[in-house]
C-alpha cells in the first residue's frame, strides 16, 4: 500500500496490540483489536519458537496491515522496544545501515523494515500510547487475551500435525 493522495479526512482508528511468549524463546502469540467508530476487529497468530519482541512487532505490523487506506491511529501498546525503536531507534539504525550503536546488527531486522515501511510509506498518522501491561486497562488486557489465543493456537496445530 502506497500512501493516497488525500481527498477526505483520515478515519480515526484505535489499535491496541499485544505480543505474549511461553519462555523467551518459546511459543509465542501475538494479538490486536482494530476499532473504528462502533466497528470492531480482532486478530490473532503466533509462531512456535519465537521472542517476546518478535510477537510485539508482529501485533503492530498485523494491524497496520488490516488498513486500507491512511488513517489517524492512536495505538496503544504495553511495549517500549516497540513503542522507542519505531520513534527513535530506528533513525540511527537506518543511518547506520541497520546497525546498532555497538555496531551489531539490528535484532529482527526484517521485522522493523517491514513496520518502518507501514508506518512511513503509507500514509498513516501514528500516536505512539504506551501503556502499563497487565494493569487493568480493557484494550491492553484484550489484546493480551488474543495474544494468549494466538499461542494456543500455533500449539493446539503443533500437537495436530
Amino acid at each position: 500500500m502506497t500512501a493516497l493522495a488525500q481527498t477526505q479526512p483520515l478515519k480515526d482508528v484505535v489499535i491496541y496490540t499485544d505480543g505474549a511468549c511461553k519462555g523467551n524463546p518459546g511459543p509465542g502469540g501475538w494479538g490486536a483489536v482494530l476499532s473504528f467508530g462502533a466497528q470492531e476487529k480482532a486478530i490473532f497468530g503466533g509462531e512456535l519458537l519465537t521472542t517476546n519482541n518478535r510477537m510485539e512487532l508482529m501485533a503492530v505490523i498485523e494491524s497496520l496491515k488490516c488498513l486500507k487506506q491512511s488513517c489517524r491511529i492512536k495505538l496503544f501498546l504495553d511495549s517500549q522496544y516497540v513503542r522507542q525503536g519505531i520513534t527513535e531507534w530506528i533513525h540511527s539504525w537506518k543511518a547506520k545501515g541497520w546497525k546498532t550503536a555497538s555496531k551489531q546488527p539490528v535484532k529482527n531486522v526484517e521485522l522493523w523494515q517491514t513496520l518502518d515501511h507501514l508506518v512511513h510509506e503509507c500514509g498513516h498518522q501514528i500516536e505512539w500510547v504506551w501503556v502499563k501491561g497487565h494493569s487493568g486497562d480493557p484494550g491492553n488486557e484484550r489484546a493480551d487475551q488474543l495474544a494468549n489465543q494466538g499461542v494456543e493456537s500455533v500449539l493446539s496445530a503443533a500437537k495436530g500435525s
